[in-house]
């Protein structure tokens, strides 16, 4: 459905009116396309006080396609190296870094923070450190204009060039409709990708869900980048499910996650086996706890946490998913910040958050697999169509981008995910939700 709000406000009569009352202004999101695969304008590098590595990030900064400047009049993004934020003091380093430079910020422009995990043995430099976090989410909801803020921590132990993925998703426009995020890399190796242009070549990818919405859009762009993808629905959406694979060149599978062979029927459309494996697949029975039966709490349960737990344990015991695979899961802001009439939703999904962080740091040990996910806020979808007028008004504007979210942002994030070189993400939940107002 199509945002009149933000439609108004690019007129010159609608953005007087609604600065004159006080509305939010929403700027259009500048999305990846074939014509705008990158930001406009150069790369300002700076340092807030010293930094060890300071010559390896100018190295990876300059594999993102932006000219890596330290000083430029109009930047289409900042990255702010503050691994060297060690007291509260040093922490004036951060402001003088910046203060002179934001209002510089092109719109639409990215800024990206580097710091460390808060060390435990030293409460200074961990004071410092999560600092951080508090300043990136507070600047995230000043910038404006489209743009957005995010922090990255590198191990302490680490090196730059295990950013280089995560460092490409953020300072491009495939991360427009992620602020205020918090990224944390582990010192695993990234794998390598030869081409850029398709990450995910020569590996196959399971997308549940993917008849329609969501889970279509993460298909699409998952073949885009050059994945052979499964692309699973339950039976009643065959039609859809097989307009979309055959759309992708992808293959279908008509099959109901819950049910008790799905993990075998999974590995047998597979047989040299998975390399992504994304569960998708998500419904909601929405009503008030004391109004709930026992049915609609036990449906979304079985299909949003149980099928994800079940397939996932399966898939890994067999040796479906292969060494270097991928897991990516679907939460939602429902499941941190909570929702009224969605108890059993916000349950579920909160749930998949628990088994990202669980079972993250176990599956790259034993299996040589990374398993994070994605947690989206109001998206533009087939459902949030169907919610009242003023909710779904509400729901577009509560976030520092005031407008929702599209499919195809949810699905950049997974494939940034997805990607060989991604190897050192890895237990992380990221919002896809324009920072929303509400939850951590």
């Amino acid at each position: 459905m199509a945002d009149r709000y933000l439609h108004l406000t690019g007129t010159a009569p609608g953005r007087f009116l609604t600065r004159r009352i006080g509305l939010p202004q929403p700027a259009p999101l500048r999305r990846w396309t074939l014509e705008t695969p990158r930001l406009d304008g150069p790369l300002l590098h700076l340092t807030a006080g010293t930094s060890t590595i300071r010559d390896g990030l100018a190295k990876v900064l300059a594999t993102t396609g932006l000219t890596v400047e330290t000083r430029a009049a109009r930047p289409a993004g900042i990255v702010l190296d503050a691994t060297g934020a060690t007291s509260a003091r040093g922490l004036a380093e951060v402001h003088a870094a910046l203060h002179p430079v934001v209002r510089s910020l092109a719109p639409g422009g990215r800024i990206v923070v580097i710091g460390t995990p808060p060390p435990p043995e030293d409460h200074h430099q961990a004071a410092a450190q999560q600092a951080l976090e508090g300043f990136v989410r507070s600047l995230g909801k000043e910038v404006g204009r489209g743009s957005t803020v995010q922090l990255l921590r590198l191990p302490a132990d680490g090196t730059p060039e295990a950013a280089e993925s995560t460092l490409r998703f953020l300072l491009s426009p495939r991360s427009a409709y992620v602020s205020g995020q918090v990224i944390e890399l582990t010192s695993a190796a990234p794998g390598s990708v030869p081409d850029w242009a398709a990450p995910l070549a020569g590996r196959t990818a399971l997308v549940t869900g993917a008849a329609r919405g969501i889970g279509a859009s993460i298909a699409s762009v998952l073949a885009r980048d050059g994945a052979q993808v499964i692309a699973l629905d339950v039976p009643g959406a065959q039609d859809d499910l097989v307009r979309t694979a055959d759309r992708l060149g992808a293959t279908a599978l008509p099959l109901d996650i819950t049910a008790p062979d799905a993990a075998a029927r999974i590995a047998a459309a597979a047989p040299d086996g998975l390399d992504v494996l994304v569960h998708n697949a998500g419904i909601t029975r929405d009503r008030r706890l004391a109004n709930m039966p026992a049915e609609r709490w036990a449906q979304v349960i079985e299909v949003n946490l149980d099928s994800v737990l079940r397939t996932t344990d399966e898939l890994l015991a067999s040796g479906s998913l292969n060494r270097g695979g991928r897991i990516v899961a679907t939460a939602s802001i429902a499941g941190i910040a909570g929702n009224d009439g969605q108890t059993n939703y916000a349950a579920s999904k909160a749930g998949v958050i628990g088994l990202v962080r669980s079972l993250g740091p176990r599956a790259a040990a034993e299996h040589g697999v990374t398993v994070n996910a994605v947690a989206p806020g109001f998206i533009e979808t087939r459902m949030t169509a169907a919610v009242p007028f003023l909710i779904r008004e509400a729901g577009r504007r509560m976030n520092s981008l005031s407008q929702g979210g599209l499919p195809a942002d949810v699905a950049e994030a997974v494939a940034w995910f997805a990607q060989p070189a991604s190897g050192a993400v890895n237990g992380q939940v990221l919002r896809v939700c324009g920072q929303s107002l509400l939850g951590a």
